[in-house]
């Protein structure tokens, strides 16, 4: 930044200074996302951010400012559990998935091995109709863990 003419970073102007040219948050907080660092700051502090990103090798303050605007959004959702109970969350949601498909693995498996006494054409129809049904399953159960990833 360049003192008065440039537009200040988004931490700078929620803390009303100067942003100066060698601001440790200008790079990670631009003007035009003042959010990002409002939620950061709420959760951590100014003080303790502007800490750990002095003390981390410029290669790796990237990584670290996306850390934690991910913690702080999610403690802002979750002030006890933070991440660790969106992915909890998630964990038991792919469990009870994976019971499902389970179970309907096992459904096909009992219907191809004892097969019920039906002619050719409702066999066929019956097939179509599994089919169908697991295709269905598995779409819902995929559209689900997409759904569930796009939250985190």
């Amino acid at each position: 930044q360049t003192g008065s003419s440039a537009t200040p970073c988004a931490s700078c102007k929620l803390l009303r200074r100067r942003c100066t040219r060698d601001c440790v948050f200008a790079p990670y907080f631009p003007p035009e996302d003042p959010h990002r660092f409002a939620t950061v700051h709420r959760v951590f502090g100014a003080s303790n951010v502007s800490k750990m990103l002095q003390e981390l090798p410029a290669a790796q303050r990237a990584d670290a400012v996306s850390s934690l605007v991910y913690e702080a959004t999610a403690r802002m959702r979750d002030p006890v559990y933070g991440c660790a109970g969106a992915i909890s969350y998630l964990q038991q949601q792919v469990s009870q998935l994976q019971v499902q498909l389970a179970v309907a693995q096992a459904e096909i498996l009992q219907r191809i091995n004892h097969p019920s006494p039906m002619d050719d054409d409702d066999k066929a129809y019956s097939s179509l109709v599994m089919q169908n049904d697991l295709m269905s399953t598995l779409l819902l159960q995929e559209a689900c863990l997409k759904k569930e990833s796009l939250w985190t």
